[in-house]
């Protein structure tokens, strides 16, 4: 015979009872709200209304819904499933997305521009990096915004993440058949986006490990010598990153080919996804870039694996990691909503002001000179209405304000508001005007 429950222990087991309603309580409004963004992005799509882009009408979703949540219930620690975390979205969210670019890229398009793709990614990410962060430097040491001005190190560190490029609504839009959006100009901005991302963190986690390790430690010098040592940790990890993804397809490539593997479809995808997660844990793990090793996995593995599939999952692996990748950007765009009434913010509207201004001259001054250097060599040129649509599709997303929220600087609040609200305006404004923008080129 059981012996009475303790009133300690009556009272334990009740915690453990509203704490799992209040989960289940959750999750039912997790998936409404995913079900409602999913509606919400059919009639988007079904009556072609693009002034406002599926990604921004998540965003506004999500802002509503975190709003009425927070007012219903202001408990911070009960609301904290509202919050963005970084190391969900970079861990969980960020690999499917990133894993689906790769596998379903349309290669000849990529490959055949994929010098000036390069160029764009890599050169022009490092411009805009320097540029951003060191008119910020210049507009602190002024005095006139929250940022150090006694040295240029979290300037540069806010002019790496702002430069992650995320143009989700902008690619939503120009793939839509009835736009019939220029091949060339699809495959420039597709694989800028694809790559800058990966860029951008390297770069960013490149200057972030030259910040002091303790408080007290003094901040290292800024000069040539830095910026070369900078430069050149960055190609070696954007080199060695690669080489883990090629490598990881590789292999997966080969256990299809010697195993009968593809007689069981199920364990087929299993594999792939399985092969996914791994090179992007692997990359980051010997502190290589999980998203360049985790794209080029998945060109790897499109080109070298997809004819050892069998027939179903040949079909069946295309749709479900493009499924999967649209949930994934649902649920972010979704919690950058939320995040707006759901974090503390500190507002410096003169420093939002100023980056957004050096978001759009670090934009233009990597797009227009980089796009003329490329049209020395081109065959088929990139004409100045082509480069305006690029030049303005460099909206900022999900991945730039998961950069912001890891840092750990004396201004770090200041830097993710204004990275948030750079989001919001890039995401509203400039996808919103994408269209009509298109319909005069």
């Amino acid at each position: 015979m059981r012996a009475p429950m303790s009133s300690s222990g009556s009272k334990t087991v009740q915690e453990v009872d509203l704490k799992h309603e209040f989960g289940a309580v959750n999750t039912v409004l997790f998936c409404a709200m995913l079900g409602l963004c999913v509606t919400v992005g059919y009639l988007l799509k079904r009556y072609k209304f693009y002034y406002l882009p599926e990604s921004a009408a998540v965003i506004l979703l999500g802002a509503i819904m975190g709003s009425i949540t927070s007012a219903i219930n202001p408990n911070p620690e009960e609301m904290s499933f509202l919050k963005f975390q970084p190391e969900v979205f970079f861990f969980v969210l960020l690999p499917p997305i990133i894993f689906e670019a790769g596998y379903t890229l349309n290669k000849k398009g990529f490959f055949s521009n994929f010098t000036t793709i390069l160029m764009f990614a890599v050169v022009g990410t490092l411009v805009s990096t320097f540029i951003v962060g060191l008119f910020m430097y210049a507009i602190a040491a002024g005095g006139i915004i929250e940022l150090q001005n006694h040295s240029p190190l979290e300037a540069l560190l806010f002019g790496a993440l702002i430069s992650a490029v995320d143009p989700v609504a902008t690619l939503a839009i120009m793939g839509a058949k009835e736009i019939n959006c220029d091949p060339l100009l699809y495959s420039l901005i597709f694989g800028e986006s694809v790559l800058n991302d990966a860029v951008a963190i390297v770069l960013f986690r490149t200057i972030q490990g030259m910040l002091p390790t303790s408080p007290g430690a003094a901040t290292p010098a800024f000069d040539f010598g830095t910026v070369m040592s900078v430069l050149g940790q960055f190609f070696y990890v954007s080199v060695g990153s690669v080489a883990v993804g090629i490598l990881c397809g590789l292999l997966c490539s080969l256990l299809f080919r010697k195993t009968k593997l593809p007689e069981y479809p199920k364990y087929e995808i299993t594999t792939l996804i399985i092969t996914a997660f791994g090179s992007y844990a692997v990359a980051e793990a010997i502190t290589m870039s999980g998203i360049m090793a985790l794209f080029f996995t998945g060109i790897t593995l499109s080109h070298y694996n997809f004819y050892n599939l069998s027939k179903d999952s040949q079909t069946s692996s295309t749709y479900v990691f493009e499924a999967v990748a649209s949930l994934s950007e649902t649920i972010v765009f979704a919690y950058l909503g939320t995040t707006i009434f759901s974090a503390k913010h500190k507002y410096d509207i003169l420093m939002v002001i100023f980056a957004l201004f050096a978001c759009l001259l670090g934009r233009a001054l990597n797009t227009f000179p980089l796009s003329w250097l490329a049209n020395l060599k081109r065959k088929v040129k990139i004409p100045m209405n082509m480069q305006i649509v690029i030049w303005f599709a460099g909206l900022r997303g999900a991945v730039a304000f998961a950069l912001a929220l890891t840092l750990t600087t004396p201004n770090a609040q200041y830097i993710t508001t204004t990275t948030l609200c750079i989001v919001l305006f890039t995401t509203f404004v400039c996808g919103g005007l994408t269209e009509p923008l298109l319909g005069r080129m």
